[in-house]
């Protein structure tokens, strides 16, 4: 893999993590089915994440690094926005669980990055 695709990847995996993270919190606005304009929002959410997802995938980045920036960062920003947004609480361990989820991901890409150098210098 060239770093030309993973870059052209890296704009729909912006674009289909921000989709996520709308729908995933638009179903805590729904309030189950009491809401159901942000029923839609979910739908159209999620669908249009993963076809982006298809996307990235597509263009070249390997699924296990696409799939684990996209659900890691969901994790984080959906964390974060719930508690501003609906005021949930992140205690100390919840804390320390994302921050392992984000290194693990990072780990997953810098795996791809060794690997990759490997088969080109083969």
């Amino acid at each position: 893999m060239t770093d030309r695709p993973r870059r052209s990847a890296w704009p729909p995996l912006l674009v289909a993590i921000a989709l996520e993270v709308t729908a995933t919190l638009s179903l805590r606005a729904a309030e189950g089915f009491t809401h159901p304009l942000w029923l839609v929002v979910v739908a159209i959410g999620y669908s249009g994440s993963l076809w982006l997802l298809s996307v990235v995938l597509d263009r070249g980045m390997p699924v296990g690094v696409a799939y684990g920036i996209w659900s890691a960062i969901g994790v984080v920003l959906t964390a974060m926005l719930g508690t501003v947004l609906f005021d949930e609480l992140l205690g100390p361990v919840q804390i320390v669980g994302v921050g392992v989820i984000v290194v693990g991901v990072l780990l997953v890409e810098l795996g791809s990055h060794q690997r990759e150098a490997k088969e080109v210098a083969s």
